[in-house]
């Protein structure tokens, strides 16, 4: 078997790709313009948009090719992240690489491959690439060219989303606060209006006929501030038997749906059996999401890739409440090979390496890391529990932003 590719700077590119922090199955409509563009470029049948994390290619949008995944060792755009040069391969089923690959023996019996890298900071988190049916394309400089400029405008939109994510949470943080001081100023008003309901009620044993005059309109200008406080707390409420989520937020029911729809598919390939469990209790609750996809990614990936075929993989979501701030508990237990504690250490101090898995997939050492890096940069605590031969635990636990009082 070959060894797969790894970049010199496989964890800083890794970090990249997790600071976009995206949702590898909702990208699909942000990039079918490129993809069409670029198989029309380059004249090929089918074109692809793959970011490459730990453990697999996320495909982003397609053209003319359904194709979500694919376990990475597997994957030819692997190869692209190794430098800044394109790859072209003429015939896919002469190269000893990717002769024997599924997709170049059965269906879509694929043969050209070009790829372009998708650099992020001097990182390359993915690739574009056009693929055909027939062999021997042979581009010319011209359509290189414009193939490299539509690989740079995909970058630029990943960071253009970033930005707007980051506005809409920011935007929420504001509608926030405005309804906190919404709800500050309902009491001050209310007790301006009862004021001057009581002084117009004993207005005739003051004979204060002025004063009557200037309280009404305290009462009537007060309680056009007062509706106009209610008006800013029921915006948005047009259905209240939904939960509220900012755009910056997951509650149980809908982390459990993203991690279902994303790796459900990995699992199907291994004959796994493969369950998301939450808690009835808080499963409506919102707690942010900064992260949790490739947190939680990352380890349902590992532990699949270290359960044998018809074992099982469970994670099991639970958001315990507090009276000043929640915690998110993910747990995610795998009927596999185990971790022995030397191995256990080892990754807890972050100096682990890598491994095949239980079908010979090839291991990258870099998943478990990356978990341990972003969990300690969200103040949250990583654990393992494990026997050799007896399956694994693996343990996170984020504190959630202290509630705002209101």
């Amino acid at each position: 078997m070959l060894t797969p590719p790894i970049p010199e700077n496989e964890m800083g590119r890794l970090m990249s790709l997790s600071d976009f922090d995206l949702d590898y199955a909702g990208q699909k409509d942000n990039f079918k313009d490129l993809t069409k563009l670029a198989a029309k470029v380059a004249g090929t049948e089918m074109s692809l948009i793959n970011l490459i994390d730990s453990y697999t290619q996320w495909t982003i949008s397609s053209h003319n090719l359904e194709l979500e995944q694919m376990p990475r060792e597997e994957s030819v755009c692997q190869y692209v992240l190794m430098g800044d040069e394109t790859l072209e391969v003429t015939d896919l089923s002469a190269d000893e690489r990717f002769k024997d690959r599924a997709y170049v023996t059965g269906g879509p019996h694929l043969r050209y491959y070009f790829g372009i890298p998708l650099n992020v900071n001097n990182h390359n988190i993915g690739a574009l690439c056009v693929v055909d049916q027939h062999a021997a394309k042979n581009l010319n400089p011209e359509k290189v060219e414009l193939l490299t400029i539509i690989a740079a405008e995909i970058v630029k939109r990943l960071n253009y989303m970033k930005v707007i994510d980051d506005l809409k949470s920011n935007l929420s943080e504001a509608k926030e606060t405005q309804r906190k001081v919404a709800h500050d100023i309902r009491g001050p008003l209310s007790g301006i209006i009862g004021l001057a309901k009581l002084i117009q009620e004993q207005g005739d044993e003051n004979q204060m006929e002025e004063i009557l005059e200037f309280m009404n309109l305290i009462n009537k200008s007060g309680r056009s501030i007062l509706e106009l406080a209610d008006e800013i707390l029921t915006a948005g409420d047009k259905d209240k038997n939904l939960p509220e989520l900012k755009a910056n937020e997951f509650n149980l029911l809908v982390f459990k749906d993203k991690l279902e729809k994303l790796y459900v598919p990995q699992a199907m390939n291994k004959r796994i059996r493969f369950t998301v469990n939450t808690s009835s209790a808080s499963e409506t609750i919102p707690f942010s999401k900064n992260k949790l996809l490739q947190i939680t990614g990352n380890l349902i990936s590992n532990a699949i890739k270290f359960t044998p075929d018809h074992g099982n993989v469970t994670v099991a979501l639970d958001l315990v409440e507090d009276k000043d701030a929640n915690v998110l508990q993910i747990k995610v237990k795998d009927s596999g090979v185990g971790v022995n504690t030397d191995m256990i250490e080892t990754i807890l101090n972050g100096n682990a390496r890598s491994s095949n898995g239980t079908s010979g997939e090839n291991g990258y050492g870099f998943g478990l890391a990356l978990v341990k890096h972003l969990v300690e940069s969200l103040k949250g605590t990583f654990n393992i529990i494990s026997t050799q031969g007896d399956g694994a635990t693996f343990e996170v636990k984020l504190p959630q932003p202290p509630k705002q009082k209101k």
